[in-house]
């Protein structure tokens, strides 16, 4: 009798895990579909696309909640899972227990309209007039506001959206990390604006796109970047996207600031190697998913910031950059080391944003889109009150639309509730960096060296192989052995830059 009652147990799973995995390669070719939109696409292709994308979104939604699936998950809840089959279960039922609450027709209409929404964004933006994007915007509001009443009508729209993306730390972790990073690096910015250090500005003129490009891949090669399994691509708005097979980034060039560039490409290379590191064996099902993009995030951040702009980073690939650009034969690493990590007055472009000012930018849509979801502010509020919060954070305050709250591309996805993990994952990248240099021996002299597997190892151990198999805040304390915390990055951002700007802090 056991035999058969194992037997049946592995039966019922194997059945449950077909099915997740058609889910999920469904879900995989509609992320296809949204790379191609945004890299190589004709204009004209919008109309079909949208429709394309929202049968896709209706096909997943309907194999994810159909009966049949909800029975197994209640068979399964009774049955002698071992540890990985009940973190699939766990992180199946979720999905599960919320998309079934959700209309099918909903679901196909909000796909339709953020499909339709992207080249309305990029006329508005190209134009200077959010009027061209309002509309859009009003009904995705609409729409993602009835989506979290269906999920939930008793509780907080904006915390259930929120749950979308960062489903364990809770809305009250990111109020109360987000509170603390205003609170305590706004006095920092404010004392490096009155100190009377000027870090080095060494690139001026133009630099070649083409060339720009060589270096950004001369920069994937170097951090190890598995080209069978990925691209190089240009993009509106630089982004990741795919799976441990297929993991393609995306960066964009201005030939006046060739720095942009290639941060922005050890950020994504930071998501795709995470991306890359997720166990093949596990393709289609939680356990070889990315955890959430919180912990997605940290990775891009950790290489982006702890590496890319570190001093010994550069003691290595400066020659690279020499190599490519002739004109900076003559920058020195200490130059190269300030030019990355300027303190900027006047940035007010977030993805160009210093490491300190960036989670100001945060805060702001963040503040924002928890009003508009809430309904306690009108979409034909938000250039004024953006502008108005900007100056009051950053001292600064947008000229025109474009460079004020049409600058990302997230709400053209309906994405609410996406934003606060850009903070929460610098925290966790200087908490996990800190951990990886407690465990790895000279870190920084590897780096230094251009060694960079001794990391890659480290992180695709404690993090990348695990998939969702842990919840985010098990995972940060089976990779760290502490809880989640903002310690690490303020103490480091603290450290680095009363450094650099010389302040008696």
């Amino acid at each position: 009798m056991a035999t058969e009652a194992a037997d049946a147990d592995v039966d019922a799973y194997e059945q449950f895990l077909q099915k997740v995995q058609r889910i999920h390669n469904v879900k995989h070719a509609g992320m296809i579909l949204s790379w191609d939109q945004q890299v190589t696409m004709p204009e004209g292709g919008t109309p079909a696309r949208s429709q394309q994308s929202s049968t896709l979104s209706a096909i997943s939604h309907e194999l994810l909640t159909d009966d049949e699936m909800g029975e197994l998950l209640d068979e399964l809840e009774d049955r002698d899972l071992d540890d990985e089959q009940q973190a699939v279960v766990r992180e199946v039922r979720r999905e599960y227990e919320r998309a079934a609450r959700v209309p099918n027709e909903l679901v196909e209409e909000l796909t339709q309209t953020t499909s339709e929404a992207l080249p309305k964004w990029e006329q508005a933006k190209e134009e200077d007039d959010f009027s061209i994007f309002a509309p859009t915007l009003e009904k995705l509001v609409e729409l993602r506001r009835e989506y979290a009443e269906h999920i939930d009508p008793d509780r907080d729209p904006y915390e259930v959206l929120f749950e979308e993306y960062e489903p364990y730390l809770g809305i009250d972790t990111a109020e109360e990390t987000l509170e603390r990073l205003r609170d305590e690096l706004v006095p920092l910015v404010d004392d490096i604006r009155d100190s009377d250090v000027e870090l080095a500005t060494p690139f001026d003129g133009t630099y070649d796109a083409d060339t720009q490009e060589d270096l950004a891949r001369d920069t994937l090669d170097a951090l190890g970047y598995d080209w069978d399994r990925g691209r190089l691509d240009t993009a509106a708005h630089p982004f990741s996207s795919g799976n441990q097979f297929d993991a393609r980034v995306t960066t964009r060039f201005d030939e006046s600031d060739p720095l942009g560039a290639l941060t922005s490409t050890v950020h994504e290379f930071g998501h795709a190697t995470y991306t890359q590191g997720l166990p093949d064996e596990e393709y289609g099902t939680p356990l070889g998913e990315s955890r959430d993009l919180t912990v997605h995030e940290s990775q891009s951040r950790l290489w982006e910031n702890h590496v890319g702009r570190s001093r010994a980073f550069w003691e290595r690939f400066l020659p690279e950059l020499a190599e490519r650009f002739p004109e900076a034969d003559d920058v020195t690493v200490d130059e190269m080391y300030e030019a990355l990590n300027r303190v900027f007055e006047d940035n007010l472009i977030r993805v160009e944003a210093d490491e300190l000012t960036y989670h100001m930018h945060i805060v702001v849509r963040f503040e924002i889109e928890k009003q508009l979801i809430r309904g306690e502010i009108e979409v034909e509020d938000v250039p004024e009150l953006w502008n108005d919060k900007y100056e009051e954070y950053l001292g600064i305050r947008p000229d025109t639309d474009a460079e004020g709250c049409l600058q990302d591309i997230h709400w053209s996805h309906g994405n609410f509730g996406y934003f606060p993990t850009y903070s929460l994952g610098s925290v966790l990248a200087a908490q996990l960096y800190a951990a990886a240099e407690e465990e790895i021996d000279d870190l920084e002299g590897k780096i230094r060296e251009g060694d960079f597997e001794p990391l890659h190892e480290w992180l695709t151990e404690n993090v990348h192989q695990h998939g969702a198999r842990y919840t985010t805040d098990d995972l940060i304390e089976e990779a760290t052995g502490e809880s989640f915390t903002a310690d690490y990055f303020l103490d480091y951002v603290e450290s680095k830059f009363a450094d650099l700007y010389d302040l008696d802090r």
